[in-house]
């Protein structure tokens, strides 16, 4: 079935079980090989990559909706969600659904709530939908042609995410169990866009008392195995809470 027939298939029913309106779009981040990717999906017969989202069900909230849709789309549960902002632009979408007839639910007028989720990549499992070609994990400084406003979407996300990392404990949904000093800093910086001191950072992260160094090295490589360490959970969400006290 092609793209069209699809949309005007699906529209019959989201006029019966979303409400009108609504819509979540949401901008996933995860880190993999000393780099900070977004899931984007490649749209059938497009050459336009869009974010993760859809629709709110009458019979749900705001947060159960982003959670179902990132679960459909990842297969991950209990992601860290972040409400950050509501995107309102008049024709935000029906541009992109021009050749549709204007009866068509994703033709409508949607006010977009904008959520970012921080994953650990190792735990997502990529699924590509009827209506789309592909879904790919894309480095945030490679990301390719984005449809409608979800540019502007993840740029005001990464922005949102970067002004919280110098208040909050950022590392905890993106990086596996274990990890090494140079892994989150690696992290630290490609969120923010600069370079930090390894010394500075490396006490300064430590005086947060949120890190728990184990009795283990990261083996392999011809360099000195660096030190592995977990996060405290109980000291990180109360880091969540009361935030720190001086930023990067």
């Amino acid at each position: 079935m092609d793209f069209k027939r699809i949309i005007e298939e699906k529209s019959k029913k989201a006029w019966e079980i979303n409400l009108p309106h609504l819509s979540i779009d949401c901008v996933v981040f995860g880190f993999q090989d000393a780099s900070l990717k977004v899931l984007v999906t490649k749209m059938k017969e497009n050459n336009l990559w869009a974010l993760p989202g859809g629709y709110v069900l009458k019979t749900e909230n705001i947060k159960e909706a982003a959670n179902r849709i990132l679960q459909e789309r990842t297969g991950a549960a209990n992601i860290y969600l972040q409400q950050f902002r509501v995107f309102s632009d008049l024709n935000r979408s029906e541009g992109f659904f021009e050749n549709f007839d204007d009866t068509i639910w994703h033709k409508q007028r949607f006010l977009s709530i904008g959520f970012y989720a921080l994953v650990d990549y190792s735990l997502v499992n990529l699924v590509i939908d009827e209506i789309s070609d592909a879904c790919e994990w894309k480095a945030i400084n490679e990301l390719p042609e984005l449809m409608m406003d979800h540019r502007r979407i993840f740029d005001k996300a990464l922005s949102t995410l970067r002004k919280q990392l110098n208040h909050k404990p950022i590392g905890y949904n993106l990086l596996p169990e274990k990890f090494t000093m140079p892994e989150l800093q690696k992290l630290y910086e490609i969120i923010l866009g600069k370079k930090l001191n390894r010394g500075n950072f490396y006490r300064k992260i430590l005086r947060y008392d949120i890190l728990i160094k184990l009795d283990e090295i990261r083996k392999g490589g011809a360099h000195k195995a660096p030190d592995l360490y977990q996060f405290d959970v109980e000291k990180y969400q109360n880091a969540l809470k009361e935030g720190f006290n001086e930023g990067w």
